[in-house]
């Protein structure tokens, strides 16, 4: 993914500030399945609790690179192309995340309202559909919302 986005904007740093936004969607994955395991572990026996770390949550980790990536790609080819149009790196930078803001929120909230069935599924199979639901509903909650309130901090 670096050496692709290396390709694409022509430089070697402006891929890292793409790709430092995706370990905050992969803490938030775990930290949720964390969470739910350990709620529902009161509430049942541990037999009865499988959510766990296996093929379907790093399949929704996967899918939450792709996505953290996105917002942040979204933000910095805005940003690159005012910055090449003369204005201070800082000022490009704010402006991009203003203007991006709302695309953003509402394809994170799309997808997360879209994953709800996956987290509440019930019958056959269930188990995984829970955890992959559980793995991107906490990574874009995270990133989406480390995002805002990073943003809201460097614009005020």
């Amino acid at each position: 993914m670096f050496l692709i986005l290396a390709a694409l904007y022509e430089s070697w740093s402006l891929p890292f500030s793409v790709l430092l936004s995706t370990p905050v969607a992969v803490f938030g994955a775990f930290g949720v399945l964390w969470l739910r395991r350990a709620v529902l572990s009161a509430f049942y026996p541990a037999y009865m609790v499988q959510i766990e770390n296996d093929v379907y949550s790093q399949i929704g980790l996967v899918m939450l690179i792709g996505l953290a990536a996105k917002n942040a790609i979204l933000i910095v080819e805005f940003a690159k192309e005012e910055h090449e149009k003369g204005k201070p790196l800082v000022d490009a930078a704010l402006e991009g995340a203003k203007l991006r803001l709302r695309p953003i929120l509402m394809t994170s909230f799309a997808f997360i309202l879209g994953c709800v069935p996956l987290w509440t599924a019930t019958g056959a199979g269930s188990v995984a559909r829970q955890i992959m639901g559980t793995t991107v509903i906490g990574g874009m909650v995270a990133a989406t919302g480390i995002a805002i309130s990073s943003f809201r901090r460097c614009s005020s």
